[in-house]
């Protein structure tokens, strides 16, 4: 999958990616150059331990020396040139912007990667009635570009979240900091597992995450936040 999506890279990076860094989570071989030809520098870190989603890409950034970062699932495919482009320009164009590209299923369809604040009456609309969400308060991590001192500034991922909620949590604070979420440039296939369905253990780093969230002062000060704008503009 990720020699797949690096040759994907090779061949779309539209001349704007300097340096790809893999993160090796589980114990396992490296990426095969020999078949790659790369017009950048690949970088891959082999973890000792297991390590969560956000601590795995706060790592990835202290490795970073361009002027963007991007975190990248190693399960988005590519269908064709001209998103690297598309994203850099819109985050020219607002460098207080988390920008990311449309997310397809596999089968062509759009994907519920845009979603509001998880609330419990956020999930049980969501889940129990199965309503549409018509907000856009986080966006899923699969895919986003933002410059590299906004991402510091942000001081990264809470590494509290083992996995689930990094997103949301990063999302809300850059919110309320002042930054936007911005959609950008064609659309690229997410082949999201959805695998905390059927696995008990990824459930439970589910539910961990989600009470961490709800927990968290961000949460409440965001919904504060939010519920001002609406109050200004009725």
């Amino acid at each position: 999958m990720v020699e797949q999506l690096l040759g994907q890279l090779a061949r779309w990076h539209d001349g704007v990616i300097s340096e790809v860094i893999i993160t090796h989570n589980v114990p396992e071989n490296g990426v095969n150059m020999g078949r790659l030809k790369c017009d950048f520098l690949v970088t891959e870190l082999h973890n000792p331990r297991r390590m969560g989603f956000g601590a795995n890409h706060n790592q990835a950034f202290r490795h970073c020396r361009s002027s963007h970062f991007c975190v990248l699932n190693p399960d988005i495919e590519l269908l064709g040139p001209g998103v690297w482009r598309a994203l850099l320009d819109a985050s020219g164009d607002n460098p207080q912007a988390c920008v990311y590209p449309p997310l397809m299923n596999v089968d062509g369809s759009k994907q519920d990667s845009e979603r509001e604040v998880p609330t419990l009456s956020s999930l049980w609309r969501r889940h129990a009635l199965r309503r549409q969400e018509n907000r856009v308060d986080w966006v899923s991590a699969a895919f986003w570009l933002l410059p590299s001192d906004l991402f510091s500034r942000m001081g990264g991922f809470d590494e509290g979240y083992f996995m689930y909620c990094e997103d949301a949590d990063f999302c809300l604070r850059l919110q309320l900091a002042g930054g936007e979420l911005q959609k950008a440039g064609p659309p690229v296939v997410h082949e999201a597992a959805r695998s905390s369905r059927r696995q008990p253990q990824r459930f439970v780093w589910h539910v961990n995450s989600l009470l961490r969230l709800w927990r968290q002062p961000v949460l409440n000060e965001y919904l504060r936040w939010t519920g001002a704008l609406q109050g200004q503009r009725t």
